[in-house]
């Protein structure tokens, strides 16, 4: 991790990224208690690890990172997203866009509010995902391209 990741993981923590890893480590209890949520709960522990130090590293499409489909990037994976929408998606997507609301009144909190309000697109749609460093991230525009 580089020096300005790290200070800016310092700073995410004190700025919402503590409480709402705390709610995602919440959500995948709850799915593991359960036994059936526990493909959810594995990405919900995963995506609670990425909230706590989301600088320096970056959230891809998994079919797109690894060339190569997978039953969570197919129809299970719509279905799985969708079952989580409802049972916890929304209540964690809700915390990240209230985080991001009261940050974005700061002029120094406004690049934490983006975060957040990038986090709070992941929790609505989390399956088929997976967490990279952000240098191994795919370019979404090849050099040249635009």
């Amino acid at each position: 991790m580089s020096p300005l990741s790290f200070l800016l993981n310092l700073l995410w923590i004190i700025c919402g990224g503590l409480y709402m890893a705390v709610g995602w480590i919440v959500a995948a209890i709850v799915m593991a208690i359960t036994v059936i949520g526990l493909p959810w709960a594995r990405a919900a522990f995963n995506i609670a690890s990425y909230t706590l130090l989301p600088f320096g590293r970056k959230a891809v499409s998994r079919a797109e990172h690894l060339g190569t489909h997978d039953i969570g990037t197919g129809p299970f994976g719509l279905l799985g997203n969708i079952i989580w929408l409802v049972l916890a998606g929304w209540w964690l997507a809700l915390g990240h866009l209230i985080t991001a609301v009261l940050l974005a009144i700061t002029i120094i909190g406004i690049p934490f509010a983006w975060a957040h309000l990038k986090l709070a697109g992941l929790a609505l749609w989390p399956i088929g995902k997976m967490i990279v460093d952000a240098d191994d991230a795919p370019l979404r525009y090849p050099p040249g391209a635009r």
